[in-house]
């Protein structure tokens, strides 16, 4: 990636388009393409007009003109575009007044990292997401008046095992088996592999890649941890990338939480770090976990505004398939060195620089800038006020004895309880400016009006199996 408007200009001369990208408030990529010739180091300066009517979350069409001004720091040559081409992230600006487009979630990230620099905590917050996703071979979907329907095939898929209207080699991953396997049980070794080399040549630095738990493609690539900001460029860079990588191999990637019935769902577990310096606020040698008392009270603000948090990081109707106790998902408001079942855990590490928190109920499905953005908020308040987050819970949370269980809290079960929950409990997210009011009562309305409604309105196919015979 290019560090200055000349590097940028020098990496354009190789290519004949530029596509200047932005994102709308559910945390999609959107883009719209120029000639380099268009390319100076004035239109750095002077940005781009366009028009911000259908972006999902903005403004009204009587306020819809807005401005894009690029950031040279995210410039890179799209490894995936068959036309050369340089691919810039862009801030979102009002035309007139020439000032930050208050719902651009790029400038709440860039918002959060100032308060952090403003409380005096630290000077830096490192995130490193875990984002799962699926890759499938086929997949048809369909919800009018008179049917409702979802078909998903891979050749992995467990189901496959018994197909005998071709060749079939066998070996499919059964359910919960695909952690993991060499190949040709893992089917997708070369193409996550080509994922990870792109994403290498789009200058994101990568770490690991593998199969993941459940059957039929789910993956996941490890991205080097990275500032608050420009690891939510990398993660929306993540999935581009893997879907097109993908595509250009003759399948398709969701980053669906809960595709499949019966196996594990896809999260993004979120680890988090706080700097001063050259120092780890969260590392203390003595402290439970080598945690200092900074990181303790930053995972009392995790479970204190998790269930408001939730309506950020696990922000669909689908997230709270995977959100289930009992199963793989971390519904428990506790935390924990080693146990997974908790919503937040505390990696084993010998390093003092590697000391972290990891917050495990996010999923991919989240605007990457607002999540990660809400998780500093969150612990910040912690930190401020000295949140205690009580004792660990260093035993199996979903083989307690009822009384026990009884006292472990768990976050809510649904889309419409959370974004309840963030109405009644936001006000950390307000400080410094970082998220506004315009903002959350614009995503509140956003996923009631256009995801919970829609669904809360339709019959499922399942609905017909258990009472079509009444």
């Amino acid at each position: 990636m290019a560090h200055s408007v000349q590097e940028v200009l020098e990496l354009a001369k190789n290519v004949k388009m530029v596509d200047i990208r932005f994102t709308d408030l559910p945390g999609q990529w959107q883009h719209f393409t120029i000639p380099v010739s268009r390319l100076n180091a004035e239109f750095f300066e002077e940005g781009i007009p366009f028009d911000g009517s259908s972006i999902r979350g903005f403004q009204e069409i009587h306020e819809s003109d807005m401005l894009l001004i690029p950031d040279a720091n995210t410039a890179f040559i799209d490894p995936v575009a068959n036309i050369p081409t340089l691919v810039v992230n862009c801030d979102v600006y009002d035309p007139i007044t020439l000032q930050p487009y208050p719902r651009d979630p790029r400038f709440v990230a860039r918002k959060a990292e100032a308060y952090l620099r403003q409380t005096g905590i630290a000077d830096t917050a490192f995130f490193g997401p875990e984002a799962e996703f699926f890759i499938f071979d086929n997949v048809r979907y369909s919800s009018g008046t008179q049917e409702s329907y979802y078909h998903i095939d891979s050749e992995e898929g467990w189901w496959n095992s018994g197909r005998a209207d071709r060749q079939n080699f066998g070996g499919q991953i059964s359910p919960k088996r695909g952690y993991f396997p060499v190949p040709p049980t893992d089917t997708l070794q070369d193409v996550r592999s080509e994922i990870v080399m792109a994403l290498e040549a789009a200058g994101v630095e990568m770490e690991i890649h593998h199969h993941e738990v459940a059957t039929a493609g789910q993956s996941e690539l490890g991205m080097r941890f990275n500032t608050l900001t420009r690891m939510a460029d990398n993660t929306l860079l993540y999935k581009y990338i893997a879907k097109n990588v993908a595509r250009k191999n003759g399948k398709t990637v969701t980053f669906m939480p809960k595709p499949l019935f019966g196996d594990n769902g896809s999260g993004m577990h979120v680890h988090s770090s706080l700097w001063k310096g050259d120092k780890n606020v969260f590392f203390e040698a003595s402290g439970y976990a080598g945690l200092s008392d900074t990181a303790k009270y930053y995972i009392g603000g995790l479970l204190k505004h998790a269930p408001a948090l939730l309506a950020l990081t696990s922000p669909t109707t689908n997230s709270f398939r995977r959100l289930v106790p009992g199963y793989e998902a971390p519904v428990n408001l506790a935390y924990s060195q080693r146990n997974r079942s908790a919503i937040c855990r505390i990696p084993v590490t010998k390093s003092s620089k590697a000391k972290r928190v990891e917050f495990r109920a996010p999923d991919p499905s989240a605007n990457p800038y607002l999540c990660f953005s809400a998780i500093l908020m969150a612990g910040l308040d912690g930190i401020q006020n000295r949140i205690d987050p009580g004792a660990p819970q260093d035993k199996d949370l979903y083989d307690l004895p009822s009384e026990e269980a009884k006292k472990v809290k768990q976050v809510p079960g649904s889309l419409g309880a959370v974004l309840d929950a963030l109405e009644a409990d936001h006000e950390f997210l307000l400080k410094g400016d970082v998220f506004t009011t315009d903002l959350l009562e614009a995503y509140i309305s956003y996923k009631r009006v256009n995801e919970l409604e829609p669904v809360r309105l339709r019959p499922t196919p399942f609905e017909f199996t258990l009472y079509f015979d009444i």
